[in-house]
């Protein structure tokens, strides 16, 4: 079904028509019901690129933008978000060293600012690795995530953050050094006890209980699409059912699933989300 009614909004997902569904996969996100996506551009890797330089980003941020110039013609409304994978460290470190690692990264992120400057993006995707890693990675990954957000600062843009699961409270004095307000950190595949704006996977059980006491978070699916692992992280067509499944149990109200799928992706990105 088109939803006629209320904005759906995925904000996080990946379509990628070289290793998934693609289309298709954008396709059932519209029959659900889904109005509006973030697509996320994925890891250099997923496409057998491994920078040297971070000119080589250029290849993915270019695939992204017109996969969502592609998912435009179907009828749906495409934010993109750009940037380097924090997992990316670890994959380049193994190759050169450090300090080399952490200038490419820089250098990806600063020409994913580019595409933001001129419109073909709204967003920054950045973060540290979610698995434990020695110290100097660490600290290597905090300053390539200082410099995302100093970069975000300066382009009056949001950043995506993809790190350790729970609250992340630290980035908020990251943050706030960057001059970037924490409410436009949004943190992906988030816990409820983050101070930044959460980004909740469809399917998480504290989603009505958040509606209820008026808090401002947005849902993603985390799609993949990714052939080798299908259905990973949830489908796309969870975000739209699991929305119409709330309101239709009662967990959350109308005014709940406007705040969700339109006033907080408006507040934090600076977009329009409309019908």
């Amino acid at each position: 079904m088109k939803n006629p009614l209320i904005p759906v909004t995925d904000d996080h997902i990946h379509i990628d028509p070289q290793n998934g569904r693609g289309l298709a996969a954008a396709r059932d996100f519209l029959r659900s019901g889904g109005t509006h996506l973030f697509l996320v551009s994925k890891p250099s890797s997923s496409f057998g690129i491994f920078p040297s330089s971070g000119e080589e980003f250029r290849s993915v941020f270019d695939d992204t933008v017109s996969v969502a110039g592609q998912i435009r013609e179907l009828g749906l409304y495409v934010f993109v978000v750009l940037g380097v994978h924090p997992a990316e460290i670890s994959r380049l470190s193994g190759r050169y060293p450090l300090d080399q690692a952490v200038s490419v990264m820089k250098r990806g992120l600063d020409i994913a600012g580019e595409y933001i400057a001129e419109g073909s993006a709204v967003a920054i995707k950045s973060g540290r690795p979610h698995y434990e890693v020695m110290p100097e990675i660490l600290g290597a990954s905090n300053d390539v995530l200082s410099h995302a957000f100093a970069l975000a600062a300066d382009l009056g843009c949001a950043v995506q953050v993809h790190a350790e699961s729970g609250p992340c409270d630290d980035m908020v004095g990251m943050a706030n050094r960057a001059g970037l307000s924490p409410l436009r950190v949004v943190k992906h595949y988030a816990t409820p006890d983050t101070p930044l704006t959460p980004s909740l996977i469809s399917t998480h059980p504290a989603i009505p209980e958040l509606a209820g006491a008026g808090r401002h978070f947005t849902l993603e699916s985390d799609y993949m699409d990714e052939n080798s692992r299908p259905g990973a992280v949830t489908g796309p067509k969870s975000v739209p059912r699991a929305t119409f499944r709330l309101l239709a149990e009662g967990a959350i109200t109308i005014q709940d699933a406007h705040r969700i799928h339109k006033d907080t992706p408006e507040k934090v990105y600076g977009v329009e989300i409309s019908l």
